[in-house]
């Protein structure tokens, strides 16, 4: 009798992926050298692993969460503790697995809140998870004894001697920490989606009736869910309590909450590496946009109407749908009319932000004077030229834009009816 033996062959694609993102955490760092860099890549990293984790409720089981930033926060007062005991020496562990002790925190405390949340879906869930944030924003400030009152909690990351010249001092040692935790936290959340319990999450999302019905208890999954992104929730937090070395109450405020949501959505919550877009962007907006204009939470809410009304899933299902056309080999067509989309967009951009910078001048800046710059020039807020350049540009734009946006749904259309009579040529080969 012989035996054979069988070979699972390896996904080459998905190994170059995950070898490649690898590869770009260990390198930007070499080709962004200023401290201020360091600290933007940094806080990309913890925002990745939050987002992840925010998506494992929103996009995979299908549960709109207002309270996230609880997680995230207590795990962040939990790792400080930690580190703070850690210097006093009552405990002898190292300073690289303070995040682990904030993913704990995250974890016991998604055990506990979980048990309530769970136990409806839908309206009621976001409902909870929203008085439940509020509940603990407002406990931040009646409990110094953990939360350290208005100041917060601080303390000091380099402690002890230092390991193979590492103590966390220098940024760039805090960032490749932050790094190693990111990819590890990633390549885990990313294998939650392949497991069985992560494939009926996706059940529970979709049709938690039949769930049901097949004998699944439908509560547990969402409560056992909750409990693993609470973990990973917790890890950020602990990798920003190292990296900021503080931990405020505004970490578990509902602003938070909301960003993590937003941009998410923003990301794209269908798609594994949606987040990741969505958390990039929102280091980006908090950190870079909010100094170029004071007006940037007017853009990112018009940015998130426009994202709601007619792109529902994110930059991820943009990229995917352009991947899908380009795989056809008919991506060429239509480079010219995305020029055109891109050129008379700008157009309607630049009228309507000046519009805005000259509103927000006059009521916010007048007493410095009527005129402001923007984008290279100078706007006179109380001139009429700069008003009817304002318009005349962006009436301008939205016209041509409007035309261009013609030509490209009959040209985009024509290339999906091509690429499904290819489609149906493939099946018949």
């Amino acid at each position: 009798m012989r035996n054979y033996h069988e070979f699972k062959p390896l996904n080459i694609g998905r190994w170059l992926v995950w070898g490649l993102f690898a590869l770009l955490l260990a390198i930007v760092p070499l080709f962004f050298t200023s401290s201020l860099s360091i600290t933007i890549l940094s806080q990309m990293g913890i925002a990745i692993i939050a987002c992840l984790s925010y998506n494992m409720l929103l996009g995979q089981g299908g549960m709109l969460s207002f309270g996230h930033a609880v997680y995230t926060g207590l795990g962040a007062f939990g790792a400080m503790h930690v580190l703070n005991s850690i210097s006093g020496g009552q405990l002898p562990i190292p300073v690289s697995t303070v995040p682990l002790f904030g993913g704990l925190v995250g974890m016991g405390f998604a055990v506990l809140f979980g048990y309530v949340t769970t136990r409806k879906a839908g309206t009621t869930f976001a409902m909870i998870t929203l008085g439940l944030g509020e509940l603990v924003f407002a406990m931040s400030l009646m409990v110094p004894e953990f939360f350290g009152g208005e100041g917060g909690v601080s303390g000091n990351r380099v402690v002890g001697k230092a390991f193979l010249g590492i103590n966390y001092g220098p940024p760039i040692q805090v960032y490749y920490l932050i790094a190693l935790y990111t990819f590890v936290a990633v390549a885990a959340m990313f294998a939650f989606t392949r497991t069985p319990l992560g494939r009926m999450l996706n059940a529970v999302r979709d049709n938690p009736e039949r769930v049901e019905f097949v004998g699944y208890n439908t509560q547990r999954v969402r409560y056992t869910a909750f409990i693993i992104a609470g973990f990973f929730a917790g890890i950020s937090g602990g990798l920003g309590a190292l990296n900021f070395e503080i931990v405020t109450a505004e970490v578990v405020g509902t602003a938070r909450s909301g960003a993590y949501l937003l941009f998410t959505f923003l990301g794209g919550a269908t798609f594994f590496f949606g987040p990741i877009l969505g958390a990039i962007l929102m280091v980006l907006a908090f950190v870079l946009f909010s100094e170029f204009s004071k007006a940037w939470l007017l853009y990112l809410g018009l940015v998130f109407l426009f994202m709601v009304m007619y792109a529902p899933g994110g930059i991820a299902s943009l990229l995917m749908m352009n991947l899908r056309v380009a795989s056809f080999g008919k991506l060429r067509t239509l480079w010219v009319s995305y020029l055109g989309l891109a050129v008379t967009g700008l157009m309607v951009l630049l009228g309507f932000a000046a519009m805005i910078e000259m509103v927000y001048h006059l009521q916010m800046n007048s007493a410095l004077g009527s005129e402001l710059p923007f984008m290279g020039a100078v706007l006179d807020a109380r001139g009429l030229n700069s008003w009817f350049g304002a318009v005349f540009t962006s009436l301008t734009g939205l016209g041509l834009f409007e035309l261009t946006r013609r030509v490209f749904v009959q040209e985009w259309g024509r290339t999906q009816e091509e690429i499904e009579k290819e489609i149906k040529r493939r099946e018949l080969l």
